[in-house]
């Protein structure tokens, strides 16, 4: 069945600007780490794609190794741009990859050398069906090769056309110091940082966010629901047939639902219930509280979880009650 777009896609959606920058990112972005693999049903992943393109979330996060198996998200998001998103509705998307992790055997297949991250790329392109990708990202720093070699490659990638910006992922405060300065001296600055951060973990607020914001860098949470842990599956202390926690290749084990997570979980969801919202909800509101992020990366299993997020956007405000409310109960063990 064709694909049309709705002609209202952008009318209620947010857009922020990221950094210091000219482009506009959506207050939620898609990321597709999980539910988008080769051992995950196509179909569902494309109507995921479709109705978030619908409610104007312009951005899809991808990475060289997402999956399983690794490179198949890649692949299959490729498909679904080619059947669906003809003409120039490329021009509408911002598309993410990353390069880092370990993809394929031998000396050259990980961590940040200039070697891999251009043929990275260059697989990367090769399997989304591309010229280029929108953004960039050294998706983790390498501690045995020097960082202005990694630099140097995200500034000649961005030379040669085939990524209009780039970013980091996962640099700690001082790597990300160090990483951002190299970048502006070549004259292709950072434009985004993509770190963990949730409710329950927190270190960006140990002085990144302030790194980022004097140096104009936008910032896009991942995991910002701990993997799913921020959720209302897990509140009666079962495991879901088909949630992270029951999957052998999930980020989300079952051994991290202790009684205390739990406990506060609950009282999590109690406030969020006073809010009228989830507790999702509440947790990615939370997120968006800080106005140094620029986006949100969400990560969704369906069509219903998908617009379950979006209704976050109708109530993004805390007062500080409730935000003292939230960081006693986290205190709580």
């Amino acid at each position: 069945m064709n694909y049309t777009p709705l002609s209202a896609r952008y009318d209620t959606m947010t857009y922020n600007r990221c950094g210091n920058s000219g482009l506009l990112l959506p207050a939620m972005s898609l990321g597709l780490w999980h539910n988008f693999g080769g051992v995950d049903n196509f179909e569902n992943g494309r109507e995921i794609i479709r109705a978030a393109f619908d409610n104007g979330i312009t951005h899809i996060d991808l990475a060289n190794n997402y999956g399983p198996p690794p490179g198949s998200a890649e692949e299959n998001f490729g498909s679904i741009l080619k059947k669906d998103f003809t003409g120039n509705l490329r021009d509408e998307l911002i598309i993410s990859s990353k390069a880092g992790y370990n993809m394929w055997p031998g000396p050259y297949g990980e961590w940040g050398s200039r070697k891999y991250l251009i043929a990275s790329l260059n697989q990367s392109l090769q399997r989304m069906q591309l010229d280029y990708v929108d953004i960039f990202y050294s998706h983790r720093p390498d501690p045995d090769t020097p960082l202005e070699e990694t630099m140097q490659a995200l500034h000649d990638i961005v030379k040669s056309g085939k990524a209009l910006y780039v970013g980091l992922s996962n640099y700690r405060l001082q790597e990300a110091k160090q990483a951002i300065k190299i970048l502006k001296d070549l004259g292709t600055p950072c434009l985004i940082h993509q770190p963990k951060y949730s409710m329950y973990e927190r270190w960006v607020e140990e002085g990144l966010m302030d790194v980022l914001e004097k140096n104009g860098v936008g910032c896009i949470p991942f995991s910002p629901l701990a993997q799913g842990l921020l959720t209302n599956k897990y509140l009666e202390g079962n495991i879901p047939e088909q949630s992270r926690a029951a999957k052998a290749h999930g980020a989300l084990q079952a051994s991290a639902i202790t009684p205390e997570v739990l406990a506060q979980l609950n009282s999590l969801n109690n406030l969020a219930q006073k809010r009228g919202q989830s507790l999702a909800q509440m947790a990615l509101a939370w997120i968006l509280k800080d106005k140094r992020v620029t986006t949100v990366l969400i990560g969704v299993s369906s069509v219903a979880q998908l617009h379950d997020n979006l209704a976050t956007l109708n109530n993004p405000d805390f007062n500080q009650e409730e935000l003292a409310a939230i960081e006693q109960i986290l205190k709580t063990n």
